[in-house]
């Protein structure tokens, strides 16, 4: 893909958590201190809130790792286990496969092997993720489990992962118990304008990159926008941009590569794409340029015909210049066009750059090829096609 093009060592925007690419800014590393510090103290419940894509499994992990070797660490991702099924988890992760029947026999199983961890100097933390998902009596079940305890010691803490709703169901009347127990509350909030930047910078940094900033000013101020600060719709925005860039080949990114990341991962763009000096790729309205801009082709196949030849990609020798390489491409795609069968239905005049090649190459299909969406990329083209 794009990696050798902008000199990275890997994709430095992937959605998955990974905490090679852990950012501690926008307070995120005041916050993993936070958390070490209550846990280390093993007392009450702690809560995390923030939106979708915040940052809170990254956050998880991250704590994860760096959690003492005296703590033992159990994950609960499924918000709609019943609390029969929720001891069983526990248990499976404390090396008890085969809980007893009935929710008495396991709370007694979990509190003999809690006590058992305790004389050996370990302590149990259970991370509750997608926790707003949760029932309010399931709730209520999990503060009951943190009431296993010896004389001075709690014996079992909870930490809660969830999204602001979950704020909404604490205030719930029926489990201000639970709400009276949180003894560290932390919010992860959007990143600011400036710690979009800089994350951005960072994560470059992990993936290899060593340039000048790829991302201006401008960029930033609407990614910014776009992405609410969220930092898992960056990702998105970034890997897309700097793809759209590639396809286009140029190492400068432009606020029309910015709009056709946004058209395809439907995040409105500010204003419609327009285009950019040297790539005609970016003639479409930001609608088409979800579906056309960013791999340079579409292709819509009523029926299976022969593959059409393979898209140019840019070779590392100055010798095959992109100019060559999409005329090139031209040719072949005319040629295939001219050749596939009736039903088929392809586009794939990125690498047209010019109307009157347009004209050649949308022309010579036939009545039959001419679908209302072909002639309406005809028109904006300025070919008028076969009508049947």
């Amino acid at each position: 893909m794009y990696f050798d093009y902008f000199g990275l060592k890997e994709a430095p925007f992937r959605i998955t958590p990974n905490t090679e690419y852990w950012y501690a800014g926008g307070q995120r590393g005041e916050m993993l201190a936070a958390l070490l510090y209550a846990i280390g103290q093993g007392e009450g419940i702690i809560k995390v809130v923030g939106e979708v894509g915040s940052g809170k499994t990254m956050l998880y992990r991250k704590l994860v790792g760096q959690l003492p070797d005296t703590i033992d660490s159990i994950y609960l991702g499924n918000p709609t286990l019943s609390p029969d099924d929720m001891l069983a988890a526990i248990l499976a992760d404390l090396g008890i496969d085969t809980p007893e029947n009935g929710r008495q026999a396991r709370l007694a199983q979990l509190n003999a092997i809690l006590l058992q961890r305790h004389e050996a100097g370990r302590r149990v933390v259970v991370f509750v993720e997608e926790a707003q998902g949760i029932a309010l009596d399931n709730l209520e079940f999990l503060r009951l489990l943190t009431n296993l305890e010896t004389a001075t010691d709690k014996l079992l803490q909870i930490v809660l992962f969830g999204q602001p709703e979950l704020d909404a169901h604490l205030a719930e009347p029926s489990i201000r118990q639970l709400k009276d127990r949180i003894t560290l509350s932390l919010n992860l909030s959007p990143l600011s304008e400036t710690e979009v930047a800089d994350y951005l910078r960072a994560r470059l940094n992990v993936a290899g990159y060593r340039g000048p900033d790829l991302f201006a000013p401008a960029l930033i101020t609407r990614m910014t926008r776009l992405s609410g600060g969220l930092s898992r719709r960056i990702n998105v925005l970034a890997d897309k941009t700097l793809l759209a860039a590639y396809a286009g080949q140029t190492h400068t990114l432009t606020p029309a590569h910015l709009d056709a990341a946004a058209g395809d991962a439907e995040m409105q763009p500010t204003r419609p794409l327009r285009p950019v000096a040297g790539h005609r790729w970016a003639w479409l309205s930001a609608g088409m340029a979800a579906a056309l801009g960013l791999l340079a082709f579409v292709a819509w196949q009523a029926l299976t015909p022969a593959a059409p030849p393979a898209t140019a990609r840019p070779a590392p020798s100055p010798a095959s210049a992109p100019a060559a390489l999409m005329n090139e491409q031209s040719r072949q795609t005319q040629s295939w066009l001219t050749r596939a069968a009736p039903g088929t239905h392809v586009i794939q005049l990125a690498a047209v750059k010019e109307a009157p090649q347009a004209a050649v190459v949308i022309g010579s299909l036939n009545a039959a090829k001419a679908t209302p969406f072909l002639r309406t990329v005809g028109k904006l083209r300025n070919v008028v096609l076969p009508t049947g």
